[in-house]
């Protein structure tokens, strides 16, 4: 369950957030006074801090600044009057996630609430600070901030172009399957660039609805639209100065892209429902999981948009092609993973590193991961056993529907009676046990996935046909028997 700090000194409003937020599933603290929230956040640390921007003892300013000091990280979103909208964007550039405007409406509170824990979910964590060193995890340092890095040739060149690009003000894009760092490469080229100590905004294309896309890039002026009760500022006009990291550009949808395209071209935007031009100077990273050239020839981007994007490119090699770094994200995110349940498990057998070397990570970094959180909470000993893995990642090698060989050679010649007979039989209890492992490997990866088939056929990698295939060959084959 979730913690949210709730920081506010109307008594109403506390009530009202406190009530609100417990019946939809989050564990919720109250304090009316800035100080107070200090006092709990040296000792506590809630997944998110919900604060208004006037308090009795101290603004929003002067709230995340002493909150930064305590937790870099600290997830925070502001509620703010209309009045305030501009001290608020300030505040975001001090590092809150999002603000929220008075009057609050439920529905609001709670999607801005999911989108902030969301986004902090499926982060990969960087940076840290304050890595532990005990488990011989490898950093570097660009502006005074720690990152994990790899060891393997593929991530040294990465590094290499990082460097190579991050000083100048050029457009990137990065290439790479979803969960491979794409975001964590973006962070490293704005903090070793010239905007470092500016906003870096991340926005994920793939979050955002065809309705709301438009709003939440440029903003929008009170009235626009239809629920558009107050005035919003768009997240690129909140990273002016920095730098704004698009997550899957290519889901954005025609009229969104042109509307970028303009903003790349004149440096100017002009929020939704809006008559003004407000001056922007942002550098623009993007990312995608497909090769831009190649949605822009099938007519699904703008060529023009990807020309004006592909100033330099960065390509992100899967985990699965660089397997000497996995044990060191492995062992990084066991770290992390020991500091959220207060455990001390020490490291991996030595059967488990083999394990977690030779599975082939679909899911990437967030799937190891997730893997690793697991593992660390089912954990009783000092190190992690294959028993704590998921079923998938215990069972790989079966996993590969492999159909194994018949060497009826080997059967002595005087001990068939009927030779045809009995390698026809033998055969046919080889493919029988073939198909009855297959199905059972099948049904397993339909519970994890929740009998989604789509994810389901992704963890057992192979396509949505060769799935239903399977499956029919199993009933098919047991009809006939």
């Amino acid at each position: 369950m979730n913690k949210i700090l709730v920081v506010d000194d109307d008594n109403d409003i506390r009530l009202l957030l406190n009530r609100f937020l417990s019946k939809n599933g989050y564990d919720v603290v109250c304090v009316a006074k800035g100080y107070d929230a200090i006092v709990y956040l040296k000792q506590n640390n809630p997944d998110l801090i919900l604060c208004d921007y006037r308090l009795e003892d101290m603004n929003g300013k002067e709230f995340i600044t002493k909150i930064k000091e305590i937790n870099p990280d600290a997830l925070i979103i502001i509620i703010t009057g209309y009045s305030d909208v501009k001290d608020a964007v300030e505040v975001m550039r001090l590092g809150a996630f999002d603000y929220i405007t008075k009057p609050l409406y439920p529905d609001e509170i709670l999607l801005n609430i999911k989108k902030a824990l969301s986004r902090k979910i499926n982060s990969q964590a960087f940076p840290q600070k304050n890595v532990v060193s005990s488990l011989n995890i490898k950093t570097i340092e660009i502006d005074k901030e720690q990152y994990i890095v790899g060891e393997s040739t593929e991530y040294a060149t990465i590094i290499k172009q990082i460097n190579l690009v991050a000083p100048t003000n050029y457009s990137v894009i990065i290439y790479g399957e979803s969960g491979s760092g794409k975001e964590v490469i973006a962070r490293q080229i704005h903090n070793n660039s010239k905007r470092a100590t500016k906003p870096f905004i991340a926005i994920d294309c793939g979050a955002l609805s065809k309705e709301l896309a438009g709003s939440e890039l440029f903003g929008h002026e009170k009235g626009a639209f239809t629920g558009a009760l107050n005035q919003k500022i768009g997240n690129l006009e909140i990273a002016n100065g920095g730098t704004v990291f698009l997550d899957e550009i290519g889901n954005l949808s025609y009229d969104i892209q042109v509307s970028l395209l303009r903003t790349v071209q004149e440096r100017k935007i002009r929020r939704v429902g809006g008559i003004k031009n407000i001056e922007l100077d942002i550098r623009i990273i993007v990312a995608s999981n497909e090769k831009l050239w190649e949605a822009a020839r099938a007519g699904k981007f703008r060529e023009d948009l990807f020309h004006r994007f592909n100033e330099f490119s960065i390509d992100v090699p899967s985990l699965r092609d660089r397997k000497s770094d996995v044990m060191i994200f492995a062992r990084h995110f066991l770290n992390l993973t020991n500091k959220e349940l207060g455990k001390n498990i020490i490291g991996f057998h030595s059967d488990v590193e083999e394990i977690l070397i030779n599975y082939v990570w679909y899911g990437n970094l967030r799937e190891l991961k997730n893997v690793i959180k697991r593992a660390t909470l089912l954990s009783e000993g000092e190190f992690i056993e294959a028993k704590s893995l998921p079923f998938e990642i215990n069972n790989f090698h079966k996993l590969q529907f492999e159909v194994p060989e018949t060497h009826t050679n080997s059967i002595p010649e005087n001990q068939i009676l009927n030779k045809d007979t009995k390698i026809e039989s033998l055969e046919n209890k080889l493919k029988k046990a073939n198909i009855d492992l297959n199905y059972e490997i099948i049904l397993e990866a339909l519970k994890q996935s929740n009998f989604n088939k789509s994810k389901a056929a992704k963890l057992l990698n192979v396509d949505r046909k060769t799935l239903y295939n399977k499956m029919n060959q199993y009933k098919e084959f047991n009809n006939e028997n």
